[in-house]
């Protein structure tokens, strides 16, 4: 059975997803700040760990970047990403489980609790196991795309234990079906296929030499790296703070490190570890100061862009539209009018005429 209506707006997603997926989109040249914005998604609510998104920020998050990557295995990518550490500490429990057919049982279970976008069910039969999606949510165009999520995160959390995949999806082969082929040793594609499921022949396992030892040091070793990400964390929630309090010219990396007393060496290794970098954090946060006084005050373009830090107000302009697409001077007027509904403000943002330059306030 599938859900909608009032579960949509249930906050049910780690927001722990929504970070990785955004230096995901990164990395491959989107902006986050774009993406958070189409979804209505508060940038600050990535600085509370306990924080849960509904599945209508998700899939609205989801469906513009899908438009902007224009990529049929970017999905699959960066369900590769979601591994052990991509779920969380959590997950490193799965590394000390010796019985195999048990780790990809407790896999799916986890997986079902953790991301409760699709559901799945699982067979074993002698050393084959065959792992089959249902869908829980209406999903429309975006299924594909949330398919391979799953799909990539299973091959990253089965390669513990598995060296063959066949992935059968049950609509028919993308148009760059041969840009398939690279996402890995070992993976078959099929398509128009019955069902949506990955089978995994654990019959095929190559052997490691003392598995029990490696499994306890690999999460040794991640239980490490979790641990230095959480102290990463802080110093990204710390510069975001010090960036806030003065967004202009005193918000370089040098002075920011300053205040915290640290290098500016270590804070740029910090936010590293973190997925992100200073001038985007920057950029994020101008943004959104720019945005407010935009809709919210009558205060001058030129007076913004120095309060913001820039020498001049066209250095801000060409900023500020790189930042969200709309220049200034769009978003204060469009301000102006009555905001649309939450389902048709795509559409209005598709009829603005292309190449149109809206005149300034105050000129």
């Amino acid at each position: 059975m599938k859900n909608n209506g009032m579960a949509l707006d249930v906050p049910l997603i780690s927001i722990r997803y929504a970070r990785r997926f955004l230096r995901f989109t990164q990395k491959h040249g989107i902006s986050g700040t774009i993406v958070l914005k189409e979804a209505r998604i508060d940038p600050a609510l990535l600085d509370n760990p306990d924080a849960f998104l509904t599945m209508r920020q998700l899939l609205t998050m989801l469906r513009h970047a899908d438009a902007l990557l224009k990529d049929d295995t970017a999905s699959f990518r960066f369900g590769q990403e979601l591994d052990l550490q991509g779920h969380g500490l959590l997950g490193f429990a799965l590394l000390r489980q010796q019985d195999y057919r048990k780790l990809v049982n407790m896999v799916v279970q986890y997986l079902r609790v953790s991301l409760p976008i699709m559901d799945m069910e699982i067979h074993c039969t002698g050393e084959d196991i065959s792992i089959r999606l249902h869908d829980s949510w209406e999903l429309g165009e975006l299924r594909p795309f949330v398919t391979n999520i799953y799909m990539g995160s299973i091959h990253a959390l089965a390669s513990l234990v598995c060296r063959r995949f066949t992935f059968e999806y049950d609509y028919p082969c993308p148009a760059k079906a041969s840009s398939f082929q690279h996402l890995g040793e070992g993976i078959e594609m099929k398509f128009n296929c019955e069902h949506n499921r990955v089978l995994l022949p654990l019959s095929g396992r190559q052997a490691r030499d003392d598995d029990a030892t490696v499994a306890n040091y690999l999460a040794t070793a991640r239980s490490q790296e979790q641990a230095q990400g959480d102290e990463s964390l802080k110093v990204v929630i710390q510069v975001r703070h010090e960036i806030r309090n003065a967004p202009g010219r005193d918000s370089t990396l040098e002075r920011v490190a300053a205040k915290l007393g640290m290098s500016p060496r270590s804070v740029r290794r910090h936010l590293s570890l973190s997925g992100f970098a200073f001038s985007g954090l920057r950029n994020e946060i101008r943004e959104m100061f720019a945005t407010r006084y935009l809709v919210d005050t009558d205060m001058a373009l030129e007076k913004i862009a120095e309060y913001l830090g820039y020498s001049d107000q066209a250095s801000f302009s060409k900023a500020y539209r790189g930042w969200t697409g709309h220049t200034p001077g769009e978003v204060r007027r469009n301000a102006k009018v009555p905001p649309p509904s939450w389902d048709s403000a795509e559409e209005e943002h598709q009829n603005v005429p292309d190449g149109e330059t809206p005149s300034r306030p105050g000129h």
